[in-house]
């Protein structure tokens, strides 16, 4: 019986209660504990007792009712007591477990999906990502999408999902990804990242949408399918050239993303309501308002298109996505000042 108590449902809990209510309303009824079964009363002294709280306050004052609440009432009202808390308690944990082990569907949306476990480097992914959204407002929810067996890295801090496949809708609809605003894949394989931008961008298509590459070449492949994609091939070769003729250089680019040293290159997209801007203003005003210089501006946010060090005859129209360096992200600007003389 306990065995059956301990695993029955919901339901067949709260028939118990009910029926332990009722009979020691009707057995207190029939010692005459009038005080006792009086309306509210009664709830409350049941639950005291039930619980072994025990105020005091209301107590049976009969031989018939004493009997009746030491052989009845206490021992029965504890075990359902006991077995309510013991359910309740195996609730939370199991569902604290599947949230750790990213087996439950979340209720997400603007959300960024980091989609992939490359383990030190989705690591500092992720705190990338916490310390740029610490200067946003509102904070978008960020959630890890893995195959790998692993549990939430970081509990409490990011949601997490665990999934069978990234091109499966039961399993990718528990990371909600239609309604992500950012998708970032990062997976160990180059042909898994390729399928799931595929995928990604068949399901969501308006997503800000980042694709890691080892191998360059997939790079032109995959924009050739979806355009929007923003593709970010391996530089780490690259780097190693740049800084034998010119040293420093390697320096210089970890200074500009690294998490110690403070992330200085951000960007900016110019609202619809704002008017073209020269550049040469716009250079002049950034640095003297916002101490703040501009490196390059991506046409209607095309990154594909982007102008890095343009010429100051140039213009800027509302739309483009303006890069620069600063201290720290902007996050108010008087578009109509950077055009003033």
């Amino acid at each position: 019986m306990l065995q059956y108590f301990a695993e029955s449902r919901w339901y067949t809990i709260l028939g118990v209660t009910a029926f332990y209510a009722v009979s020691s309303y009707w057995l207190l009824y029939a010692a005459n504990e009038n005080e006792l079964i009086n309306n509210v009363d009664f709830f409350y002294w049941l639950a005291v007792t039930a619980s072994t709280v025990g105020y005091g306050d209301l107590s049976p004052v009969t031989s018939a009712g004493k009997l009746i609440v030491a052989i009845y009432v206490i021992p029965l009202g504890l075990s359902i007591f006991a077995m309510v808390i013991g359910r309740l308690a195996a609730w939370v944990s199991e569902q604290w477990r599947k949230g750790l082990l990213g087996m439950t569907s979340l209720d997400v949306n603007n959300h960024i999906l980091v989609i992939g476990w490359n383990e030190q480097r989705t690591m500092l992914l992720l705190n990338l990502l916490l310390q740029e959204r610490n200067a946003m407002s509102p904070k978008p929810d960020i959630v890890l999408c893995v195959k790998a067996d692993i549990s939430n890295p970081m509990p409490g801090v990011i949601e997490f999902v665990k999934v069978d496949s990234f091109n499966k809708d039961e399993d990718m609809d528990r990371a909600c990804v239609s309604s992500a605003s950012t998708i970032l894949l990062d997976n160990p394989y180059d042909d898994v990242t390729m399928t799931t931008a595929l995928y990604c961008t068949k399901r969501n298509p308006d997503a800000h949408q980042v694709a890691y590459f080892e191998d360059e070449s997939l790079v032109d492949l995959l924009q050739d399918h979806c355009p929007k994609v923003e593709c970010t091939p391996s530089v780490a070769v690259e780097m190693l050239a740049k800084s034998a003729f010119d040293p420093g250089s390697s320096m210089l680019h970890h200074d500009l993303l690294s998490i110690d040293e403070g992330q200085a290159q951000f960007s900016v997209k110019i609202p619809a309501s704002s008017p073209a801007i020269s550049i040469a203003k716009l250079f002049m005003n950034l640095k003297r308002k916002h101490d703040a210089i501009f490196i390059g501006y991506a046409p209607r946010g095309q990154v594909k298109d982007m102008v890095v060090n343009p010429p100051l005859e140039g213009t800027l129209n509302p739309g483009d996505t303006l890069f620069y360096i600063a201290l720290s992200r902007i996050n108010s600007i008087d578009w109509l000042t950077l055009d003033a003389d």
